[in-house]
């Protein structure tokens, strides 16, 4: 049982969240404190929990974040300062980032930033952008609030003229928060350390032994009996951080009967220094390996270190903090990982290795025999590891150590490799060379044939056929692998040559730059908004910065997520059973092995359906359980239901079914495309004429590009509880959706009755960003399902890999164009064809498609256009709704034929946009007049404020690293395009102590939806916010709801809580009237005793919407938003890394309601987009497999990937006459914004094409990976690794 089941199952302390029970989150985070006799210290450490066995916790103190504050007693000032900075919106991830910045807070008071970002490596949020959270944080850094980083001296970030006439001429430049009003820190009242805890450690120790059903976990208290148990059970696992084991044993299904604990035996955590280096105990952790090497590297001189640093380098790069503090040396040698970031370093360096057994000692030098084969090394059976033994380095010898990964921070590496060369006495001439690989073989490998040649040139070819890799090999890209190999050596010969002071012929002063290592900046940021007029009442609090009304209890755990709702005493839970072909018949499907498994109640399957197997949100084409046949890898065929989670997976996992596979089995679009594989009907758009546009058009130019999908990755997994209530079929579901009403519906159908016999109710969600709109009923159903059967209450939440799996997620999208456009970039005609992959059912692809479609001019006015778009049917999970719901896609493509005509024409990009921009009063392709249009302000404020013309002359451009800019412009519709669905309802509650409930259609999924309602609900009945309170959405008060999506809900709730309100006001007016000097409260009393009614409900449509596809004509969406954005980068051309230096974002919100709010979605929304264009990629097997199902593989933007400098300005003076108080949708509209981080990527990369005499448009898909940069970057080394031959080999993973 690890930690976090343990808190919260047994003693139901739900703070500490599960977010992806591999450690590679943080949602779990808490603190463990343990007393270390040999030091007589008291050391403290943020740990996962989700990964913490209980059974490694003996003697151990566990802060969770309950356990620092609360809203009831006193918060702690970690949890007031991230909730008051607006560093909290969903909230799911707060109280990790709170448990792992308060564990650096105990052991460093006043950390410095980079401590802090350190700190957060093993943190992930994908709401705020990080950004806020930094900022509430660095209140307690010892430089101070100020970020000071980007002036020389100590000087404030805005005290140059510079900045001060942006900040305070031009704009309110007020900060969101007061950090005046912020608690101080006092270290003398923490917690105290348990006294009996320190004399029991200082006790000799004890072995231990705990049996659980499957496994004997074995703690012995000398080395002596840790080798006569290795002795008895030679194939029992050595654990001390379960950094490892844990994920073999929960993801690879691998059980480990017996397993060996050795964290507390003295030999195995001893560090002595040797006359040849420091020998380091098998167990020591990798941050004490690092602590330990830094006061080494400060203390000797540079040459003798070479070795150290360059593992304290890799060391940065090395999972989390919460990892690191727990993994053992020992652990990352023994478990011979391909791709390990520090055996290279080991293997290279030579070091000595002591493995001991009841036989006695023996040394071994780590070599390329150590390791014999995949994730197997030299020690017999009975053997462990004591020691490794890191030597010093000597004059004459240089060592470089590098890391190549998706993501620099808590990534597993793509290529990583050790660097060690020794030249004879005072001279330049090689006398050894060790160069060793992770990421190329099987093993970590040595490099044997190549040494240091007289010519790089020769080096290079040697490694190119020495490092070779199947065009088939695990892990996939393979161009890119063996490119970096050499890449990699050349980086380390330009280091070693300027160690030396080598003058070589062809080495350039602008190489320098290829030696330096990655470095980030701490981040500095300005927030630009409207202030509220002099003379707002100070209880109007609509265009204020106000918190988020659930961010204190998010803070210290206390909100409750579904999950969280405590066990029902009769409670079970469901485990989903789900296919393993991606097109198959269902032959059989065997049980009894799972039902032998102790605790399990039923398994359910189609069969056991009361009402109708047929569903889905839009068409009903899809089944609650697979029946006979299955479509896609994750169809989910039956589900198991036992007394625990644990027994529900362990059983579900025995299930055996047995398939007869179907042929095609179409994964990507151009298999769709291949077999003519669509869903009905084909949309098109068109406008002008065509052939006379690309008449009248100079030049003609053709294109293509990818945009790769993206999972949406909420903190907070998809989650039911299904409670039946015992007569008439009467259900009560706790969910988190989007969709409340669409979940009832769905339910009601499964189980065949009525709506209003089923409840659906939401009190918040841990993120949703349309993963919650629809996807959510696929497991709602089957719960419910569950629940009739066996008449208990029945929950699920499913695990971070069962997610990923059967969801879905953003749809691929393959765009061909056709551009005609006039020698000075002018844009004369368009045709534009759309693929998406749909997956195994329509879902909502439809209207995304038809968004994609609308979206496809952006913000440029083409006079000659057609779109067409076709929905791909494949066999994989079925796409959904995502932020921007196709919108991205649609205007991504045209960004890539304005970059081409770009290139084409020789003239610079933004030239080409600025020409081709829409003015006031232009119509759209879909014949809607642009009013109210201010992309022109937009674009000019953000040229302003981020400096564009200064910067585009600064840019340097090195050899090996170049710089990009751009500028990218938006316009996002806003409605539902399905009409019916623009329609809100909203209740409120007067009652008679004046206090206010209001139910409203929208969730609360971190926007901040709730808190912007209040406001509206403030403003309009003229209370204070502090009397009004939402409890949940319910379809029991406001019924037929629209989901909460497609950044309408502000508009179309707010409407209807106004409406709702204005009824009221006019059944209070008479009392007013009779009482003008009397409080809310002697009115809402005087009405009441009246027997005026106190309860009224309001309703808003939006009006004058309608369009249709067949005319062209109508009405699709009540406004636009609109934004611009600048992004300059600087890659590196060896290794394809990016570094964002800075984003400017100008966004129309009209009126804000709430400045803070609306920011946080600004950024959330860039960040999230970040990741869709440079980051995140989903890989699948050609038979439709996902490999990337967590965030081991699959990597969002982190802390580290923010823009070093970040300006996000509101644009002033734009009120919205259509919508509730002048205010803007913003949820969805910024995420296209981060397009301007790709086209500058796009732009350095012309850059280092023109270093090889490359010139002209050319493709670069989307996500810009380092892989896609690197192989775009073609040079000397690219063309020494050309790619493999399509059609000659099996993939490892295919583009879908």
């Amino acid at each position: 049982m690890t930690l976090l089941i343990f808190l919260r199952r047994k003693l139901s302390l739900t703070g500490t969240k599960l977010g992806c029970a591999e450690g590679g989150c943080g949602a779990c985070t808490v603190m463990v404190s343990r007393f270390n006799p040999h030091h007589n210290q008291i050391i403290h450490h943020a740990v996962n929990a989700c990964l913490a066995p209980l059974c490694s916790l003996h003697h151990c103190a566990v802060t969770t974040v309950e356990g620092i504050g609360s809203v009831a007693s006193k918060l702690h000032p970690v949890q007031e300062r991230i909730a008051k900075a607006h560093g909290s919106q969903c909230g799911f991830c707060t109280p990790g980032i709170v448990m792992s910045m308060y564990a650096l807070l105990r052991n460093s008071p006043q950390p410095s930033m980079q401590d802090m970002e350190e700190a957060f490596q093993g943190n992930l949020c994908r709401c705020t952008g990080y950004r806020p959270i930094l900022e509430g944080y660095k209140t307690f850094a010892k430089e101070g609030g100020c970020c000071r980083s980007r002036r020389k001296g100590n000087g404030c970030c805005l005290t140059s003229a510079h900045e001060e006439e942006h900040v305070t001429s031009t704009h309110s430049g007020q900060q969101l928060f007061d950090p005046s009003e912020f608690m101080p820190l006092d270290p003398t009242q923490e917690i105290i350390f348990p006294p009996e805890l320190i004399s029991l450690g200082k006790q000799p120790p004890r072995s231990l032994r705990f049996i659980g059903e499957r496994v004997l976990w074995i703690q012995p208290s000398s080395l002596n009996e840790l080798l006569e148990l290795k002795a008895v059970y030679p194939a029992a696992k050595l654990v001390v951080g379960n950094t490892e084991v844990g994920i073999e044993m929960k993801f690879k299904n691998l059980l480990y009967p017996v397993i060996l604990a050795p964290a507390y035996i003295q030999e195995l955590s001893s560090i002595q220094y040797t006359e040849n280096g420091i020998e380091f105990g098998a167990s020591v952790t990798l941050t004490m390996l690092g602590k330990k090497l830094h006061e080494e590297v400060n203390k000797l001189p540079n040459y003798r270190t070479e070795v150290f640093q360059a593992i304290l380098e890799q060391l940065r790069w090395f999972a989390g903090q919460q990892i690191r503090n727990v993994a053992a040396i020992g652990g990352n040698i023994m478990t011979a990982s391909p791709i390990s970031d520090l055996n290279p370093v080991f293997m290279a360096a030579g070091c000595k290795l002591t493995l001991t057994s009841k036989e006695g000692k023996r040394a071994l030098q780590m070599d390329d025999k150590f390791f014999s084969g995949y994730r197997k090394t030299a020690l017999k059976p009975e053997e462990i590891l004591l020691s490794i033994e890191i030597p010093y380095t000597k004059k004459g010898q240089y060592f470089s150590a590098f890391k190549q990964s998706t993501r620099k921070e808590d990534d597993i590496a793509t290529i990583t490799c050790g660097m060690n060369v020794v030249f004879q006495q005072g001279s330049n001439i090689v006398k050894d060379i060790k160069l060793s690989y992770g990421g190329i073989a099987p093993t970590t490998v040595l490099a044997t044939a190549t040494s240091f040649f007289e010519l790089m040139e020769d080096a290079c070819s040697s490694l190119a056929e020495e490092m070779t890799l199947s065009p088939s090999a695990p892990g996939g890209m393979v161009t890119y692998r063996r490119t970096l190999a050499i890449s990699l050596f050349f980086k380390f010969y330009l280091t070693v040559q300027h160690k030396l002071h080598l003058s070589v012929e062809d080495v350039k002063p602008n190489y320098a730059s290829a030696i330096e290592l990655f470095h980030v900046d701490s981040p500095t940021s300005v927030q630009l908004y409207q202030a509220v007029p002099p003379g707002q009442s100070t209880d109007d609090m609509v265009g204020r910065p106000i918190m988020h009304l659930s961010a204190l209890k998010q803070a210290t755990g206390e909100a409750v997520y579904c999950d969280d709702i405590p066990q029902y005493e009769n409670g079970l839970y469901l485990a989903l059973v789900t296919s393993t072909k991606a097109h198959a018949y269902i032959k059989s499907i065997e049980t009894d092995d799972a039902m032998a498994v102790p605790g399990v109640v039923t398994f359910v399957s189609a069969k056991d359906l009361p009402g109708s197997n047929k569903t889905g949100p839009a068409v009903c084409d899809e089944t609650v359980f697979a029946d006979n046949k299955v479509t896609c890898v994750g169809h989910i065929v039956g589900a198991i239901v036992a007394d625990t989670q644990a027994h529900a997976q362990t059983a579900a996992k025995a299930v055996k079914i047995s398939y007869e596979e179907i042929q095609p089995v179409i994964i990507t679009i151009q298999d769709a495309i291949t077999n003519q594989s669509f869903y009905q009907p084909v949309r098109t758009i068109e406008k002008g004429d065509l052939a006379k546009g690309f008449h009248e058009s100079d030049n003609i130019l053709e294109g293509e590009i990818h945009i790769g999908g993206q999972d949406h990755f909420y903190l907070e997994t998809n989650c039911t509880l299904a409670v039946p209530q015992g007569e008439d079929g009467e259900m009560e579901l706790f969910v988190s959706t989007q969709s409340a009403s669409k979940t009832q519906a769905l339910v009601a159908k499964a189980l065949g009755v009525p709506a209003s016999h089923i409840v659906c109710r939401v009190k918040r969600m841990g993120g949703g960003f349309g993963g919650k709109e629809s996807r959510s009923t696929i497991l709602s159903t089957v719960v419910a399902v569950a629940a009739h059967k066996v008449k208990r209450p029945v929950r699920c939440m499913l695990d971070r890999d069962e997610d990923m799996l059967v969801s879905g997620g953003r749809h691929p999208f393959f765009g061909r164009y056709k551009v005609g456009f006039k020698k000075n970039g002018k844009v004369m005609a368009l045709d534009v064809t759309y693929y998406s992959n749909v997956g195994n059912s329509m879902d909502l692809s439809l209207s995304i498609m038809e968004r994609a479609l609308f979206h496809m001019d952006n913000c440029y006015n083409i006079p000659h256009i057609r779109g067409t778009g076709y929905m791909c049917k494949t066999n994989l999970p079925s796409n959904t709704a995502f932020r921007g719901f196709g919108g991205p896609q649609g205007m991504m493509v045209s960004e890539s034929w304005i970059s081409d005509v770009a290139l084409c024409c020789g003239v610079p990009a933004e030239q080409v946009r600025e020409i081709n921009l829409y003015k006031q009063g232009e119509y759209t392709p879909f014949n809607q007049c642009l009013d109210q249009f201010t992309i022109d302000r937009c674009w000019k404020e953000c040229v302003n404020i981020s400096d564009f013309h200064q910067r585009k002359a600064r840019v340097e451009q090195h050899r090996w690293t170049k710089r990009g800019l751009s500028i990218v412009p938006t316009k996002f519709g806003i409605s539902f395009t399905a009409i019916f669905l623009n329609q809100a309802g909203a209740l409120v509650h007067l009652y008679t102590d004046g206090s206010v409930l209001l139910t409203h259609g929208g969730t609360e999924m971190g926007q901040g939806l709730h808190t912007k309602m209040i406001q509206v609900a403030s403003k309009t009945l003229g209370i204070p916010t502090s009397k009004i309170h939402i409890s949940e959405t319910s379809t029991n008060t406001v019924p037929n709801t629209s989901p909460t999506a497609a950044s309408a809900s502000s508009d179309l709730n707010g409407m209807a809580v106004y409406n709702a309100c204005q009824t009221l006001l006019q059944r209070l007016d008479p009392y007013k009237a009779r009482n003008p000097k009397g409080s809310w409260e002697d009115w809402v009393k005087a009405a009441y005793f009246d027997r005026v009614n106190l309860s009224a409900n309001g309703f808003y449509r939006t009006p004058d919407l309608g369009y249709d596809f067949e005319t062209n004509s109508g009405h699709p969406f009540n406004y636009f938003s609109y934004g611009v954005a600048v992004s300059e980068v600087e890659i590196d051309c060896l290794t394809g890394s990016h570094k964002n230096l800075h984003t400017s974002i100008v966004m129309d919100v009209g009126k804000s309601l709430n400045p803070a709010l609306d920011i946080g979605q600004v950024e959330g929304a860039f960040m999230q987009g970040v990741g869709l264009f440079t980051l995140e990629e989903l890989r699948y097997s050609p038979q439709g497999y996902l490999y990337t199902r967590g965030p081991g593989m699959y990597k969002i933007p982190a802390f580290g990937d923010i823009p070093t400098e970040l300006k996000v300005s509101l644009l002033r003076d734009a009120p919205n006459e259509k919508a509730i108080f002048s205010s803007k949708a913003v949820g969805e509209p910024p995420l296209f914004l981060a397009a301007s981080v790709f086209y500058a990527i796009k732009d350095a990369i012309t850059a280092a094409r023109a270093e090889s005499g490359l010139s002209g448009p050319f493709r670069l898909d989307s996500p810009a990976t380092p892989e896609r940069i690197r192989n775009a970057c073609e040079d000397k080394f690219t063309k020494l690794c050309p790619p493999p031959e399509p059609g000659t080999y099996t993939p490892w993973d295919v583009r879908v």
